[in-house]
């Protein structure tokens, strides 16, 4: 894990040597990456209330698993169309790793997340989102810790100036509920370590430099789904959570048709290849449009985010621009020294 993290500061704003391409091309490429970005986070910002309303009806588990054979099948088709039967070789790189990334990024997003806005309640998909807006500070900090170096005193106050925003949105400005309220905690954690499932898995799909986007994304979610399935299963025969009915079925099925197709497909596909065209130092800026995304969505059927929430918002989302800024001038200030 060592080396994945290290192939993530080269990237996160280290000089590195690039092939000179012309302008036009390297805008109009520029431009695709954003585009990419832009609407797999509007997307994934779409599915948190849609989640709210089908977790009512299925455990997130049983969903994940779900879903995930959904959008597996769509990218194993569109593999086979776009790159043929070859396609479906690895070429070298390790299955184990994929395998891992795999698991991390579906069995454990899909899981700790939905579980922790299930526990958490009417406010789960504010208290997600907002999570998810975090996830380039918790990159900064898993690196940090990984490569023993501690991060940039400027960076390190952005990082907690991040995090109050994340506590104005769970307590509705309310801090003292932080200690008052300690059910929360378990929910919350949950879905701090589902955000931080994503980050890995994001961060690491450079590592892979002879896959395409749409490879990594096909091979890690069918990798991926043999650790959902299998935990799935298991929690069935430890009748933890009971096996879903054809009346469950019928009545996740409007949810499953967005969260299979449009966000575990379009979405994590349209996300992989912007990052790969952007990096994830660009990408990871677009997570600010999830909770936006989510905000308005839950608004507009009935659950308005109050003044402080929409602070704490902000808040976050200052903190991540602030400090991608503050990171790309220490780089080139960096890059300058003889």
């Amino acid at each position: 894990m060592n080396k994945l993290f290290e192939h993530q500061a080269t990237v996160a704003g280290q000089p590195v040597s690039v092939p000179r391409v012309p302008v036009a091309a390297m805008r109009a490429g520029y431009l695709k990456g954003v585009l990419l970005c832009m609407n797999a986070t509007v997307l994934m910002g779409i599915m948190f209330p849609i989640m709210t309303s089908a977790l009512r009806h299925v455990d997130p588990f049983t969903f994940t698993s779900l879903r995930y054979l959904i959008a597996g099948s769509a990218f194993l088709i569109l593999l086979r169309v776009k790159e043929g039967r070859s396609a479906f070789r690895f070429k070298g790189e390790p299955i184990a790793l994929a395998w891992l990334l795999g698991s991390i990024g579906f069995c454990g997003f899909g899981s700790f997340v939905f579980l922790g806005q299930q526990l958490a309640g009417r406010d789960g998909a504010l208290t997600a989102s907002i999570m998810m807006a975090t996830q380039p500070m918790m990159g900064l900090i898993v690196n940090s810790v990984v490569r023993r170096v501690l991060p940039p005193l400027y960076s390190f106050l952005f990082i907690l100036m991040s995090f109050a925003g994340v506590a104005l949105v769970v307590t509705k400005g309310d801090i003292a509920a932080l200690l008052s309220e300690p059910q929360h905690y378990s929910a919350n954690a949950l879905i701090v370590v589902g955000a931080l499932c994503w980050v890995i898995y994001t961060f690491s799909a450079s590592y892979f430099k002879t896959w395409s986007a749409l490879k990594y994304t096909t091979m890690t979610t069918w990798l991926g789904l043999t650790t959902i399935m299998g935990l799935n299963l298991l929690l069935f025969a430890l009748h933890v959570v009971p096996v879903p009915t054809a009346a469950t079925l019928i009545a996740i099925l409007p949810h499953l048709l967005y969260m299979g197709p449009v966000a575990g497909f379009i979405a994590i596909l349209f996300w992989n290849m912007g990052n790969r065209i952007l990096t994830p130092l660009n990408g990871v800026l677009f997570m600010d449009v999830l909770p936006v995304t989510t905000f308005v969505v839950s608004a507009i059927s009935g659950l308005i985010p109050t003044h402080m929430q929409i602070a704490g918002a902000c808040m976050t989302g200052a903190a991540l621009i602030l400090n991608n800024l503050y990171l790309r001038r220490r780089a080139q200030r960096l890059a300058a020294r003889p």
